[in-house]
């Protein structure tokens, strides 16, 4: 994965008031295997006409996602995760988040971000009104800047903050270890022969 330090990008609003993860990528998806492709499967149904959104001129090309309501909720779906990726967002702010989905975020290396529902209005208003403004994303600081300047803090877990910031997955974190775990194994098998594995 892509580590995330400071992420400075336009942003794109979504005014739904619940985001369920049917939504985020229609169930009828779920049996393609991840790839770019995801990136127009994303929202597939409301973008029927063109006008969603992710579809308008002026946010081609955002990195940030930021939701009116709630965020990935319902059925649990890592493919919602995949398709957010594809497209290219790296970051999803709401009021709240599914915790499968979140979880799901932080492993695939998109950063959720929760925030209060009257900061949110700010940043959809913001970005609404001047869509080729940026914002910052500082995961290191965890602050949200927006486009006045204004400060916005968020919370997020250590550990969950180290694999965002190292770009890692669990086995990869796993794997920094590699060499430890090997010497452990050979110092096991030295100390208990029986009990090692036939090879």
């Amino acid at each position: 994965m892509t580590p995330f330090g400071v992420l400075r990008a336009r942003a794109v609003p979504i005014a739904i008031s619940i985001v369920d993860t049917d939504q985020i990528i229609p169930a009828r998806f779920l049996r393609r295997p991840r790839g770019p492709g995801h990136a127009r499967l994303l929202f597939h149904d409301r973008r029927a006409d063109g006008s969603f959104a992710l579809d308008r001129a002026e946010f081609a090309g955002a990195e940030i996602l930021v939701s009116a309501g709630e965020f990935g909720t319902g059925s649990a779906r890592e493919q919602a995760v995949w398709a957010l990726s594809a497209h290219g967002l790296r970051c999803v702010i709401a009021p709240r988040f599914g915790a499968v989905f979140r979880e799901n975020a932080i492993r695939n290396g998109v950063l959720p971000v929760a925030l209060a529902p009257e900061r949110i209005a700010r940043l959809v208003a913001l970005a609404e009104a001047r869509p080729d403004a940026a914002m910052a994303v500082d995961l290191p600081a965890q602050r949200v800047v927006d486009a006045d300047g204004a400060e916005h803090g968020f919370a997020i877990d250590t550990f969950e903050k180290l694999l965002l910031t190292e770009g890692l997955d669990e086995m990869s974190l796993t794997l920094r270890n590699a060499d430890a775990v090997a010497a452990f194994e050979r110092a096991y098998d030295a100390r208990y022969p029986w009990m090692a594995p036939r090879r």
